[in-house]
């Protein structure tokens, strides 16, 4: 019987610490890579694996399919979730008539895409110019948020730091933001998320940078969020939330567009500093690879 895609990468996932060390690598790689699995050649993958073609096909074997084709088939449909604006809302409704969790599960996700649609559309590109224009330029782009958004300026400092070497999250230590912008100056900028209630810290940090003079970009639920804070750029985003927090999926996907805006800047070299960081990590082994098979000598 065909196996749907969540099938097949649960049954992967139940049957990985089994399979024999090739086939390990193998199931591992379809599952972090589905994308490249669904489009390349047996060839490539085994190739970017690092085993033998004939693996992947003991493997296709191993869960039930007589060709390795039959094995990548469901990788290679799902690659229309590219298209996935244009494809029907039906699994909502189908939720929605469901049970009580069900319903609300779909209520949820519902929310979940009004908060995202709704920040993508009040995301200008006339103001996303302005503040990749604005990061490129600066020297050091400090980076700060408070509590439950500090999460993500951890991650666009995190990620972003590869296509602008510059990005430094604030505060660094046990400190306040304040203190780490004390060199600062308006050869840098200062990009910060607030959500209400607003943090006063954060607070602190934005009017410092504009008493600095330095590039100010904001990320939050309202143009207007305190007196003396007067952005050079303002991303407001839907915060709305059917919980007792705030939704942080419309601030996720804004910095999302920024940073795939900055690594288009930063072009090729951006691309060379990936490359490097991962294989760095690799080497020091800061990523788990499922161990090597033996090598067979051959007399």
């Amino acid at each position: 019987m065909t196996k749907s895609l969540s099938q097949l990468t649960e049954a992967l996932r139940q049957q990985i610490d089994q399979l024999p060390p090739g086939l390990q690598m193998a199931a591992k790689y379809i599952l972090d890579h589905p994308g490249d699995f669904g489009l390349d050649s047996i060839r490539e993958t085994a190739a970017k694996i690092g085993v033998s073609s004939n693996v992947l096909v003991r493997l296709a074997d191993r869960m039930g399919y007589d060709r390795f084709d039959g094995l990548r088939a469901p990788f290679r449909d799902a690659l229309v979730t590219d298209g996935e604006d244009h494809l029907s809302q039906s699994w909502l409704a189908d939720m929605q008539d469901g049970d009580a969790f069900s319903a609300a599960q779909a209520k949820f996700a519902q929310n979940a895409q009004n908060v995202v649609m709704r920040s993508l559309r009040l995301m200008n590109p006339e103001r996303v110019k302005r503040a990749v224009e604005i990061m490129t330029s600066a020297d050091r782009c400090f980076v700060t948020a408070t509590r439950a958004s500090y999460a993500l300026s951890y991650y666009f400092s995190y990620a972003g730091r590869m296509a602008h070497p510059g990005l430094q999250l604030i505060p660094r230590h046990t400190g306040s933001a304040a203190d780490d912008l004390l060199d600062a100056n308006p050869n840098d900028c200062l990009i910060a998320i607030t959500v209400h209630p607003y943090s006063a810290d954060t607070i602190q940090s934005m009017r410092m940078a504009r008493r600095m003079n330095m590039p100010l970009i904001l990320i939050a639920d309202s143009e207007v969020i305190a007196p003396g804070v007067e952005p050079d750029v303002v991303f407001p985003v839907s915060t709305r939330s059917l919980h007792h927090f705030s939704n942080y999926a419309g601030a996720m996907v804004v910095l999302e567009c920024l940073l795939g805006h900055l690594f288009q800047a930063g072009g090729d070299v951006a691309r060379d500093r990936v490359d490097n960081y991962q294989k760095s990590r690799e080497d020091t082994g800061a990523y788990w690879q499922p161990s090597q098979p033996p090598r067979i000598r051959r007399k």
